[in-house]
């Protein structure tokens, strides 16, 4: 009888191993996201990837019928206590300013962590993946959001990527919708339906809000309301015509008077929702301009000055807080398409010796010590072995040592790009490396 075979070894669906090539440029990347949040002034904060659940969702922070909730990966632990992985890292921060009253303000900071979410898999989405967040918390004007979506404009600008950066306000949505006669009840399910417009269309959101029982003539001007064309002042001031000067017609009006200073383009989208219940003021999202490159959010914020009082346990505490969430993995899926993994490895240097293997330890320490990433043959393999090693991984310049470079202290060493041999003193070697 045949053996049985063995079980395949896979990964659990959307989990994925970042091999040596791509760890590099995911670490290069987000590096220079950090840079840019702290040329804005933002501090780094670590929470844990495991919440208590009930504090993951604390009620009327999101509509029941928001698809986070159903997609929190739940568990229990020896104690019987019910927990979950984060799915973002807003509620975190929420929770960690409530537990720390006395943080100056504003409370500035960036985050940047592995979240999950049991959802849907597709291009640029996993069910683990990297959150970038930055958030100001203490700043109750629009400024704050200013300078959030100037944040966004100058790190797609140092990444090189052409985006939209589209804006709204969940006060606007309000008002609108009151103006409509959306009742109450139904007005966040309606929220949630809006924000599926890119997705399913204009006819798909229409089919959705009948099915939730709201008046056919009811959805037409909704719909007329928010979806007018023009430039952004000509769709605002077109809705301002219909409804009237409400607080969200006018919180936008300072929104784009802050804009305009932080010399920020933007588009003004009056449907855009934003599907979590916390949003309380101006909401944002951004996409590649080329949306047929990769059609998903790489960044999405707003204000959202209830939570923290809610963690608090005393609402009339006021905690004004503002921020984004930047999609680090769609953003990678483009910069892979873009720029390739070229880069295997971090070393600049492969040392080989030539019959001097221990003697070399001592030379590959001292390069070590000049802040100079060396590797070392440690197989004891021939010359054309170990060239081809290198090349292999792209190293850029390999170091010979044999007998004669042991006795001058110099290195033999080779551009792999041109070819060209030159022998160098063993403390001139970094700044040869840099020239």
């Amino acid at each position: 009888m045949q053996e049985k075979s063995k079980n395949k070894l896979e990964l659990a669906r959307g989990f994925r191993d970042f091999p040596p090539e791509e760890k590099i440029l995911r670490d290069k990347i987000l590096s220079e996201m950090k840079k840019v949040f702290e040329i804005y002034g933002f501090v780094p904060l670590e929470t844990p990837i495991v919440e208590r659940l009930d504090v993951m969702t604390l009620k009327s922070i999101f509509c029941e019928q928001s698809d986070v909730v159903s997609e929190i990966y739940t568990f229990k632990d020896q104690g019987g206590r019910e927990l979950g992985l984060r799915y973002e890292l807003t509620f975190q921060l929420a929770r960690f300013v409530a537990m720390n009253p006395q943080l100056r303000m504003p409370f500035k900071r960036y985050q940047i962590g592995t979240v999950y979410r049991d959802g849907p898999i597709k291009a640029g989405r996993y069910r683990e993946f990297y959150q970038c967040d930055v958030d100001i918390v203490g700043v109750p004007g629009v400024i704050a959001d200013a300078e959030i979506i100037s944040l966004l404009n100058f790190l797609f600008k140092c990444l090189n990527l052409e985006v939209n950066i589209e804006v709204n306000s969940r006060k606007l949505l309000n008002d609108v919708l009151d103006w409509v006669g959306i009742p109450k009840p139904l007005q966040e399910s309606t929220i949630i339906s809006l924000d599926k417009l890119k997705k399913i269309g204009k006819q798909g959101v229409l089919e959705e809000l009948q099915v939730k029982g709201i008046d056919q003539k009811k959805i037409d001007c909704l719909l007329d309301l928010l979806c007018v064309s023009g430039n952004n002042l000509d769709k605002l001031n077109f809705i301002k015509k219909i409804i009237g000067d409400t607080p969200g017609i006018n919180e936008l009006n300072e929104l784009f008077e802050y804009l305009s200073l932080y010399n920020v383009d933007f588009i003004f989208l009056p449907s855009l929702a934003r599907g979590l219940a916390y949003y309380t003021g101006p909401i944002w999202e951004i996409f590649l301009k080329n949306e047929n490159e990769l059609n998903v959010s790489l960044a999405g914020g707003g204000r959202w000055d209830n939570m923290i009082g809610k963690y608090v346990g005393d609402e009339k505490i006021n905690y004004p807080a503002t921020g984004v969430g930047i999609g680090f993995e769609p953003i990678m899926e483009l910069i892979k398409k873009r720029d390739g993994l070229s880069i295997k490895t971090t070393s600049q240097l492969f040392i080989v010796p030539i019959n001097t293997q221990k003697e070399c330890i001592k030379y590959v320490e001292y390069l070590r010590s000049q802040n100079i990433n060396v590797s070392m043959d440690l197989l004891n393999r021939s010359t054309s072995k170990n060239v081809e090693y290198a090349n292999a991984l792209g190293i850029p310049f390999v170091g010979f040592i044999g007998v004669d470079e042991l006795n001058s202290n110099k290195l033999k060493i080779k551009n792999m790009k041109t070819g060209e041999e030159k022998f160098v003193p063993l403390d001139e070697v970094k700044s040869f490396l840099n020239s």
